[in-house]
């Protein structure tokens, strides 16, 4: 990590933030259990900070997206707790995953079937988690293949059943009428299992005025993103601020950047800073974007480069400038789900892109060892 005197920008981390959208959550879906999605290294956070942090506030269930992210986080989960993979296992990685004891997501009869075999192959039975794909055509066995797993259920010999589940397409729109469709689509499948735990609700899903069945994952909304726009805000977990490296003033009719596709329409005053999308911070913020100088907005001027960005700092007062002096891209002034809308993307795209150049200062956090005796415990 970064030194905070060398580095060009800083990102804090406040886990504290963390584990309140976690708890607002849990309050949410309750008496279901909110399980953390945590996959691309905890949404660019850093998967076992971000771990530890839910572990403290109780939380036992996990989801990763490849076994290799399984296999770095297993070491710090306790015997009891449950770490699930949503793609599945690549041909040949079964023995790996039987190993760390992690749970594969079933999500087609291919997949069913190698697990099966490998529990043979072992001479014990392995869990499991299946997918049913109820309307998103991603992942999870379609219709057809749910007909053949229903018709042959000795396919699932030697697998141990630990959850069923789907996914949402539109959680983040709660007018949308798929999630009552997939939400009956869900339940009838479901009901081929009795007694298996099921999980369909995401962050977004968990806001719905819905039956949130055993267990939610939850991903954005832990991060601070809003699941459904303005209509459910988290509380912010991650803010940064970038290092002005150059002032300069430039007479009206010059133009700035890469390409020269920002020209002065008045006498300007540019601040470089140090950060680009070598960093994570989106080119499509490009001539769209903005900076925040204590309250004071700067937008982007010209292209956003590789290693810095120039801003507009006209309107600036003169004593909030000077080199080093910190520009903040997130924070009080700019949500994520803000910057991602400048940017035409998704809080998710802005959150997993943040660089490693950063120097990352962490707040908050429990001691899991401390909080084991009030965690939820939760069999699955």
């Amino acid at each position: 990590m970064q030194s905070i005197d060398t580095a060009g920008a800083v990102l804090r981390i406040d886990l504290d933030a963390l584990v309140e959208n976690y708890r607002t959550i849990q309050r949410q879906v309750a008496p279901a259990t909110v399980a953390g999605v945590v996959k691309a290294d905890g949404y660019g956070l850093g998967a076992n900070l971000v771990a530890r942090s839910l572990i403290g506030a109780g939380c036992r269930h996990f989801f990763v997206a490849h076994l290799s992210e399984a296999m770095a986080l297993r070491p710090i989960l306790s015997d009891g707790m449950a770490l699930f993979i949503l793609n599945g296992l690549q041909p040949g990685a079964e023995g790996e995953c039987a190993a760390i004891g992690a749970i594969p997501v079933l999500n087609s009869l291919d997949q069913i079937g190698r697990w099966a075999r490998t529990a043979r192959t072992l001479e014990r039975t392995l869990p499991a988690a299946l997918q049913v794909d109820s309307g998103m055509s991603r992942l999870g066995l379609p219709p057809e293949e749910v007909a053949i797993l229903l018709a042959q259920r000795e396919r699932l010999e030697g697998v141990d059943l630990r959850l069923l589940m789907s996914h949402l397409a539109c959680a983040d729109d709660p007018d949308a009428p798929s999630n009552a469709m997939q939400r009956r689509k869900f339940d009838a499948f479901s009901m081929n299992f009795p007694g298996v735990p099921r999980s369909l609700d995401n962050s977004g899903g968990s806001f719905l005025p819905a039956d949130h069945f055993d267990i939610v994952r939850a991903g954005i909304a832990l991060y601070g993103g809003a699941p459904q726009g303005e209509r459910r805000e988290m509380r912010p977990v991650v803010s940064l601020d970038a290092r002005i490296i150059q002032l300069r003033n430039i007479p009206a009719g010059a133009a700035v950047g890469y390409g020269l596709t920002h020209r002065c329409e008045r006498p300007t005053q540019i601040a470089t800073i140090a950060l680009g999308y070598a960093d994570g911070w989106s080119r499509h913020l490009s001539n769209g974007g903005s900076a925040y100088i204590d309250g004071h907005r700067a937008p982007i001027a010209g292209r956003v480069s590789m290693d810095s960005i120039t801003l507009d700092v006209t309107d600036v007062p003169d004593v909030l400038l000077y080199p080093g002096a910190l520009v903040e891209l997130l924070g009080p002034h700019q949500t994520v789900d803000q910057v991602a809308a400048d940017a035409g993307t998704i809080a998710y795209e802005i959150l997993t892109q943040l660089g490693h150049r950063y120097h990352r200062s962490v707040r908050g956090g429990r001691d899991p060892a401390q909080a084991e005796h009030h965690a939820m415990k939760v069999a699955i």
